[in-house]
């Protein structure tokens, strides 16, 4: 039993994050990632075998733990983009998701999964004067080269949209079929 504790570590702990919604991080609220949750992402990211795999897997465990938050708060009612969930409780801008997004990196990070990128501050593109755009970033480890990491495209739980951010600065917005 000890051998099992030790092969999984803090991996069987539950974690407790501070996310926000309703717009401008209106509200907060503590989210309660349960240990199996946190077992799923531990694998996802440890299967990957190279920086796009782990950008893959980083893209799944976003929506995992949206999902999770979802469960626990109202931001389960969020719609992608802000057009479809105006003045619903839980509803999330992109200021939102760019920091809960930050806030699960940073976990995922601290407990020492991911191997191949770092996170760092949440980076804003304004391609109009009134169109400030936000979104999670983290830096591949061997080429420096960054990503944005944006769940504001879509509906809560779906996978986030992880992107070379001089793309995503450009306007890159994922295909929608």
């Amino acid at each position: 039993m000890i051998l099992v504790m030790l092969c999984f570590g803090l991996a069987a702990q539950a974690d407790e994050v501070s996310i926000c919604y309703n717009y401008d991080c209106a509200v907060t609220a503590r989210v309660n990632l349960r240990a199996y949750q946190l077992r799923a992402a531990r694998r996802l990211l440890l299967r990957a075998t190279d920086a796009a795999e782990e950008r893959k897997a980083i893209s799944l465990v976003i929506g995992l733990f949206e999902v999770a938050a979802g469960r626990q708060t109202p931001t389960r009612a969020d719609k992608g983009r802000n057009v479809n969930d105006d003045g619903v409780d839980g509803r999330m801008d992109c200021i939102d998701e760019a920091a809960n997004t930050t806030t699960y990196l940073r976990l995922l990070e601290g407990q020492g999964w991911l191997k191949y990128h770092r996170v760092v501050e949440p980076v804003k593109r304004a391609p109009l004067l009134v169109n400030d755009h936000w979104a999670a970033r983290i830096v591949e480890q061997k080429t420096g080269q960054e990503f944005a990491v944006d769940s504001w495209f879509f509906d809560n739980g779906q996978p986030a949209f992880v992107v070379p951010l001089n793309e995503w600065l450009a306007g890159a917005e994922p295909d929608e079929e």
